[in-house]
C-alpha cells in the first residue's frame, strides 16, 4: 500500500543565486545588476534559447527577487488562459514562453507591453520575456514580434554534461535525496537530456519513493515508469 502524503514544496524556489550561469554569464549578471539597480532601466530585456537552456528558470527568478522586495509583477505564460488586465502597481511585465501565445495571450501582452513602456502614470516598466527563438522568428503578430526585438537580447545554451550533473546533485541535495551515480547514469542514458526535463524527472522520482517510502534506486525508477 502507498502511503498518501502531503507535497511540502520541497523543490527549490528558481532563484538568481541557484542559477548555473556556465555558458550564460552575459544574461546571467545583466539581470542580476538589474534586479538590484535603483531605478532601473526600462529597456526590454528578451531570452531565447531551446527547452533546458534556463530561460523560465531566469525569468521566475527575476520574478521572486521583485516579489521578495515587496513589488508586484504582471506574469504571462502559456498556461495563463485568461491574462489579467494591466495593473499600475506592477514594476515589471513578466513573458514566457512567448512563442506558445494563442492570439488572445498575444493581444494582452501587445497591451501589457505598451502600458509598461508608456504608461498612463508613473515611470515606464521594464518587459521581460523569453521564447525558443529570435524575437524576428517568433510566430506572433508583428507589433508585438517587433516590440520584443528592441532591446537587449540574449542567447542561452543548454548546460553540457558535467553541468547537468552537478545541478542535479545539488538539486538532489537539497532535497535530502541521497542520488547514486548509477542512478544518475541512468537518468541522462535513458531519458530527455534537457535540464528542465531532467528537473521534473527528478520531482516525480522524490514524490514516488516518499509516496512508496523506497530509496531512489535504478529498481525504483522502473517501478515509477511501470506504474505510470
Amino acid at each position: 500500500m502507498e502511503q498518501l502524503i502531503l507535497d511540502l514544496g520541497l523543490a527549490p524556489m528558481p532563484t538568481l543565486a541557484n542559477f548555473v550561469p556556465d555558458g550564460n554569464e552575459p544574461a546571467w549578471e545583466h539581470l542580476r545588476l538589474w534586479v538590484q539597480a535603483q531605478p532601473r532601466a526600462p529597456l526590454p530585456i528578451y531570452l531565447w534559447g531551446p527547452p533546458g537552456s534556463g530561460k523560465t528558470h531566469l525569468l521566475r527568478a527575476v520574478a521572486q527577487s521583485l516579489l521578495g522586495r515587496g513589488e508586484s509583477v504582471g506574469w504571462l505564460g502559456a498556461e495563463v488562459t485568461r491574462p489579467a488586465p494591466f495593473d499600475e502597481r506592477w514594476s515589471a511585465v513578466l513573458l514566457d514562453d512567448v512563442q506558445l501565445y494563442t492570439a488572445a495571450q498575444q493581444a494582452a501582452a501587445f497591451n501589457w507591453f505598451v502600458n509598461a513602456q508608456s504608461p498612463a502614470v508613473g515611470p515606464q516598466r521594464a518587459v521581460l520575456a523569453c521564447g525558443d527563438r529570435p524575437p524576428a522568428d517568433l510566430p506572433l503578430r508583428e507589433d508585438l514580434r517587433s516590440r520584443l526585438g528592441w532591446g537587449h537580447v540574449f542567447q542561452l545554451q543548454p548546460l553540457d554534461e558535467p553541468a547537468r550533473r552537478a545541478v542535479l546533485r545539488r538539486a538532489a541535495d537539497a532535497r535530502g535525496i541521497a542520488l547514486s551515480d548509477e542512478v544518475m547514469d541512468f537518468m541522462l542514458n535513458r531519458f530527455a537530456r534537457d535540464l528542465s526535463s531532467l528537473m521534473a524527472l527528478l520531482d516525480r522520482l522524490d514524490g514516488y519513493a516518499l509516496r512508496t517510502q523506497r530509496a531512489i534506486t535504478i529498481p525504483l525508477v522502473r517501478a515509477m515508469l511501470a506504474a505510470e
